[in-house]
């Protein structure tokens, strides 16, 4: 298109029919008109005052303003549409179906909320599931009277500006006064209320799920603590000092400000421990767990691994820093799963690429699914060695040459480190339960990307153990489905809080084998190479 230096990107979003979110109407001051900037930075104008919280290639549109009469720019805003999120759970206990018994209850035109009298309508009762990820927010409206799914809808977290992983986005809270990160994603989540097709005024109660930082920068705590040893939440702290009773959050729409009833209650389930956080909480509630009685494993891969493994009478969990690199992050040719993401790929023996895009689009990366395949055949195939090396001597592969995508051997350690992250925590855990991975009955993965996740190749190259592949099973999103349980259910909520405080947390850098299992799960392989010595 034609373009006047000086206008803004929002100027222009707006003359092609981009919706770019923003409460203040362009006057820089909702700071929700976030985009980030793919090329051309060197035609935009210098980042404006408002502008100073931001980091990296983010911009905010309505301050941000073409210089150049020639040039190409190119720039997403963060609501991605094809962004391909896993909303739903699949595979889930049957026995773990919802049961309505729903806090929000009405008496003639009264709506009550645990009894208690907040409004006088006689229109529908609608509640809001919410699963807060470090890289995506999803939403279910369901029907409180019937637990009918009303509507869902997802976005791209809006707080990547701030980092993109827990620990960034902690340090960045920390050092960065007036809760940015908070409100830009509470004005987020009040553009999508908007759109849903309901009146807002109807939603009486939002249920949350979310691990532990995200959660709490969600409802305005505190977080420095969670990067300091021993990374306890101010919720777990007050918890251990008999001032509260759960780590549970809740609070009003109200001081919350957003487009619901002022009077609806936003609460959260409660923390596992540390950073096991209210998202493995909901998972545990989406299998049943409190009921269980087989060996289970819990698996939810990701920035921050959540797992959990035992039954209704014991259980352990334990957090794995990966990183981002499964996510698309620190790898060079990495990105979510989002249309042109490589999410399958085949070497074969002549040397060709054969590759899956999402969208059927033009590849411009390799989302993690591609990439746990790619270290799969390039090991099958003797191209690296388990030490992640080329063995050719090159010092990259290319994928796509036409699109300059390729993976290079820093991109291999970093995603070996992510994989030793969770190889590591999985046996540590096993070993202080006294199980090995022949134990398990039953292991879920869970998140978004676990349903996709090629099992035979993560087993090849040691995500995972090699277990029998009817034993695995891939529940997709289960922390929504959790979330949407406790929603429908008082005594369901009630039942995980009791069960989740028996939780024994176990942490991994304590166990003297920490480093050897994290060395030697850094080697590409099947577990039992290198682990299968060390279980009993």
């Amino acid at each position: 298109m034609t373009v006047q230096p000086g206008q803004s990107l929002f100027d222009y979003a707006e003359q092609i029919g981009v919706v770019v979110p923003t409460s203040c109407r362009k006057q820089g001051k909702c700071r929700e008109c976030l985009v980030e900037i793919v090329a051309g930075e060197e035609y935009l104008s210098e980042p404006t005052p408002e502008e100073g919280h931001l980091q990296g290639a983010f911009r905010l549109a309505c301050r941000c303003r073409i210089v150049a009469e020639t040039g190409v720019v190119r720039c997403h805003t963060l609501r991605r549409a094809a962004m391909r999120i896993v909303e739903r759970g699949v595979g889930l206990p049957t026995r773990a179906q919802r049961r309505l018994d729903p806090a929000v209850t009405r008496a003639g035109d009264r709506v009550l909320l645990d009894n208690e009298d907040i409004a006088n309508s006689r229109g529908p009762l609608h509640g809001l599931a919410v699963d807060l990820g470090t890289t995506t927010i999803v939403l279910r409206l369901v029907d409180l009277e019937s637990g009918e799914l009303i509507a869902s809808s997802s976005f791209e977290n809006p707080q990547r500006f701030g980092g993109s992983d827990v620990v960034a986005r902690i340090d960045y809270d920390s050092s960065h006064k007036g809760r940015l990160l908070q409100r830009t994603l509470l004005g987020y989540l009040g553009h999508a209320i908007d759109a849903f097709p309901v009146d807002p005024q109807t939603i009486y109660e939002i249920m949350v799920a979310g691990n532990s930082t995200m959660r709490d920068l969600f409802f305005g705590l505190d977080v420095t603590s969670l990067g300091q040893k021993p990374f306890y939440s101010i919720t777990q702290q007050r918890m251990i000092r008999g001032e509260q009773d759960s780590t549970s959050v809740s609070t009003t729409a109200r001081k919350l400000r957003l487009p619901i009833h002022p009077r609806a209650r936003v609460c959260s389930l409660p923390l596992v421990a540390s950073h096991v956080g209210a998202d493995a909480a909901a998972c545990l509630l989406a299998i049943d767990m409190p009921r269980e009685e087989r060996l289970i494993a819990l698996m939810d891969i990701g920035t921050n691994t959540e797992l959990i493994i035992g039954n209704a009478r014991t259980s352990l969990a334990a957090s794995c820093p990966g990183g981002p690199a499964f996510e698309g992050g620190a790898v060079s040719c990495g990105m979510p799963g989002l249309d042109g993401a490589i999410e399958k790929i085949r070497l074969d023996t002549d040397g060709s690429v054969r590759t899956q895009v999402i969208g059927d689009a033009a590849p411009v990366g390799i989302c993690g699914s591609g990439l746990i395949e790619l270290l799969s055949e390039l090991l099958r195939t003797g191209r690296i060695n388990a030490r992640g090396r080329f063995t050719n001597g090159a010092r990259c592969f290319a994928i796509d040459p036409k699109m300059e995508i390729d993976l290079n051997e820093r991109d291999i350690s970093e995603l070996a480190q992510a994989k030793a992250a969770n190889a590591a925590g999985l046996h540590i855990v096993l070993k202080q339960f006294g199980a090995s991975p022949d134990d398990i009955e039953v292991f879920y993965l869970a998140g978004g990307f676990g349903r996709h996740l090629d099992i035979k190749a993560a087993a090849q190259i040691g995500l995972i153990p090699g277990l029998d592949p009817a034993k695995v099973v891939q529940i997709g999103n289960a922390a929504i489905e959790g979330a949407t349980i406790a929603l429908l259910s008082v005594q369901r909520r009630q039942e995980l809080g009791s069960f989740v405080r028996d939780i024994t947390h176990v942490e991994l850098q304590n166990d003297p084998a920490f480093l050897d299992y994290f060395t030697d799960g850094c080697l590409f392989g099947p577990q039992e190479h290198y682990f299968g010595a060390d279980q009993s």
